[in-house]
């Protein structure tokens, strides 16, 4: 399948000069790039997030805010999972 990708000029021209640098093809250097994100991606699908990593932590500390400790929400953005909701 043949597509059309819009990149920043630094980053085109980094990715042009490794791609030459290595003895390939830029499109070759796009496809390693794409299947190492995705696979990144699939393998952190199959780890708890910070929220449950936490549970048996929660209500250790006195924080004096009775729900602070124990909701998941206020976990929401950090650790594993920051980076999903930009």
């Amino acid at each position: 399948m043949k597509t059309t990708v819009e990149m920043p000029d630094e980053l085109y021209r980094r990715a042009k000069a490794e791609a030459a640098l290595t003895g390939r093809r830029l499109k070759d250097l796009v496809e390693e790039g794409l299947h190492l994100a995705l696979e990144v991606r699939r393998k952190r699908r199959g780890q708890p997030g910070l929220a449950a990593l936490m549970k048996h932590g929660c209500g250790v500390v006195k924080s004096g805010v009775r729900d602070l400790g124990s909701n998941p929400a206020h976990l929401a953005g950090f650790g594993r999972d920051a980076g999903r909701h930009r």
